[in-house]
C-alpha cells in the first residue's frame, strides 16, 4: 500500500469513477456504449444523465430490446485496473477497508498491506432473478464449514458473502427483477439506500460501494404485487428501452449480430445480399406491428438475427448438395424463415393454428415493400417480355445459381436491375441470380407475373 500511495493513486467511489470516466469519454468524442444500436437519441442520453447523477438504474423494456447488452457496456466506464486488498472477498480498497479481516490486516501491516489488481471485467456481477433465488445467494449466509473450523456463530468471519457484497466497488445487475420473490426484494432495500447488508441477525455495517442496475418487463414492473413499492422508490432512474425505430438501425443490428461469417468452412462464408437483409428487417418490423401478435410480449431482435442466419444456412445447404462453389442466399431461401422463427412470436389466441399462414403473409409483404423500395421505377419490360417469348422458368432451393441464370437466359435491362440493387453480376453469378429472383418475385406480388408453388420448387410465368 505504501508503494500505491507514493504512485499518486487516489481512491474514488465507484459512482465518481463512472462519472469522471464518462465525462472524459464525452470530451474526447469517444464511443461510450459500443455495440448499442438505435438508442443514440432516446435511451443513451437518459443513461448518461443517470450515471452523472450517481443513480441506480432500472431498465424497462420488452424482450430482445438489448437491456442486458446495454447493462454490460457500463463496465467500459470503470477504470481498466483497480487496486484491492489481496485476498479480500469483497474487494476492499486498501485505503478504506470495511470488512473485519481487512481492517485487522491494515492495523497490523500498515503500509506493507499487500494489494492485488482487478480488471474492470472482474468488477461486474450479474444475477438472473429466478423463483429459487435466496437471500443467501444475493446477500450472504452463515458458512457451516467456517463454523466447523472452530469459529463461533457470533464471529462475522463465519459469514459467506453473496453476490452483491462480492461485487463491492463494482456494478451489480439483477435481470428480470420482478421475478424475485417479495421477501427477496426486501433484502435489496438496504443495499439501495443505506448501502449496508444484514445476514441472519449479524450486525454487519458494510458500507458497500456499488452501482445497482436492474432490468424488467414494463408489464411486470408496473403491475402492483409483482414488485414491492419501496424497492421501486429506491431506484434513482427509470429508463425505457425500445426496438429499433428506423429501418437503418434494424439493418445495422442484423449485420452486427448475425453470425454468417463461417471462417474455415469448406464452402467459405455465404453471400447475403443487402436486399435480402432488408427483407428480413422489414419482416421483423411487420411482425411487431401485426394485430395477430401479442404486443405485450414484444418481438425480440433475436428474431431478425435468427432469420438472417437461417437464410444464410439455407444457401450453404444448397451449395453443399448441388456443388455450388460459393453459397449465395436468394429469395427461395426466405421460406425457411417461417418455421425457424415461429417459436419466437406469441400470437393472439384467436390465431391458433394459423401461425405459419400469418408469418408467410407478412414475409410476402416484406418482399413486396423491399421490391418497391429498391426497384420502383426500374424498367422490367425486358424481363416480362422474356416470359412472354420463352415461357416459364422453374427455380427452387435446390437449383444452383448458374443453372437458374441458364434457364432464364439473356434478359434486356438485367444490368440496370443489378445496378439498382448494388450487385455486380459479372463478379458473382450467385448475386446476379439473387437479384433476378427478387425481380421475378416482385413482379408476381405486383400481379404482373404468374407463379405456381410446388413441393420443393417454384415456377414463374406458368
Amino acid at each position: 500500500m505504501g508503494e500505491l500511495r507514493r504512485s499518486g493513486h487516489v481512491h474514488r467511489p465507484v459512482r465518481t469513477e463512472l462519472r469522471d470516466n464518462l465525462v472524459a469519454l464525452m470530451k474526447g468524442d469517444t464511443p461510450r456504449f459500443p455495440g448499442i444500436v438505435g438508442f443514440d437519441e432516446t435511451v443513451l442520453p437518459q443513461v448518461e444523465r443517470a450515471i452523472l447523477a450517481g443513480h441506480d438504474i432500472v431498465f424497462l423494456g420488452e424482450r430482445g430490446q438489448g437491456k442486458t447488452r446495454l447493462i454490460r457496456t457500463l463496465v467500459n466506464l470503470l477504470d481498466e485496473w483497480s487496486p484491492a486488498v489481496a485476498g479480500c472477498e469483497i474487494n476492499d480498497h486498501p485505503y478504506v477497508p470495511v470488512c473485519g479481516r481487512c481492517r485487522a490486516l491494515a492495523a497490523e501491516l500498515g503500509e506493507d498491506l499487500p494489494i492485488a489488481w482487478r480488471h474492470r471485467s472482474d468488477r461486474f456481477g450479474e444475477k438472473l432473478a429466478t423463483p429459487d433465488t435466496s437471500v443467501g445467494d444475493l446477500i450472504g449466509d452463515v458458512d457451516p464449514v467456517k463454523v466447523a473450523e472452530g469459529r463461533t456463530l457470533g464471529d462475522p468471519e463465519t459469514v459467506h458473502y453473496g453476490l452483491v457484497p462480492r461485487t463491492n466497488r463494482g456494478i451489480f445487475s439483477v435481470n428480470e427483477l420482478p421475478d424475485l420473490a417479495e421477501r427477496i426484494q426486501v433484502s435489496l432495500l438496504n443495499v439501495l439506500e443505506e448501502r449496508d447488508i444484514q445476514v441472519r441477525g449479524y450486525l454487519l455495517r458494510l458500507p458497500l460501494d456499488l452501482l445497482l442496475v436492474a432490468s424488467a418487463n414494463p408489464e411486470d414492473y408496473t403491475n402492483r404485487g409483482r414488485i414491492i413499492t419501496p424497492l421501486k422508490d429506491r431506484f434513482g432512474a427509470e429508463v425505457r428501452t425500445h426496438y429499433p425505430l428506423q429501418l437503418a438501425d434494424e439493418l445495422a443490428l442484423i449485420r452486427q449480430e448475425a453470425v454468417i461469417s463461417w471462417a474455415g468452412s469448406p464452402l467459405g462464408t455465404p453471400e447475403l445480399a443487402e436486399h435480402l437483409v432488408e427483407i428480413v428487417a422489414r419482416f421483423t418490423r411487420l411482425v411487431r406491428d401485426a394485430p395477430q401478435v401479442d404486443q405485450r410480449s414484444g418481438v425480440s431482435a433475436r428474431l431478425a438475427v435468427a432469420a438472417a442466419e437461417t437464410v444464410a444456412a439455407s444457401a450453404v445447404r444448397r451449395a453443399a448438395l448441388t456443388g455450388e462453389e460459393t453459397p449465395t442466399a436468394r429469395v427461395v431461401d426466405l421460406a425457411a424463415i417461417v418455421p425457424a422463427v415461429r417459436g419466437k412470436v406469441e400470437f393472439d389466441q384467436l390465431e391458433e393454428g394459423r401461425e405459419d399462414e400469418v408469418l408467410a403473409l407478412l414475409l410476402r409483404r416484406a418482399i413486396a415493400e423491399t421490391f418497391r423500395a429498391r426497384l420502383a421505377g426500374a424498367d422490367l419490360t425486358g424481363l416480362q417480355n422474356r416470359f412472354d417469348a420463352d415461357g416459364p422458368v422453374e427455380t427452387g432451393d435446390m437449383v444452383p445459381a448458374a443453372e437458374l441464370l441458364r434457364r432464364v437466359g439473356p434478359v434486356p435491362g438485367l444490368a440496370a436491375i443489378l445496378n439498382r440493387l448494388g450487385v455486380d453480376g459479372a463478379e458473382s453469378p450467385g448475386l446476379a441470380a439473387a437479384a433476378l429472383e427478387l425481380a421475378m418475385e416482385g413482379l408476381h406480388l405486383n400481379r404482373r407475373l404468374a407463379k405456381e408453388e410446388l413441393p420443393g420448387r417454384t415456377v414463374y410465368g406458368s
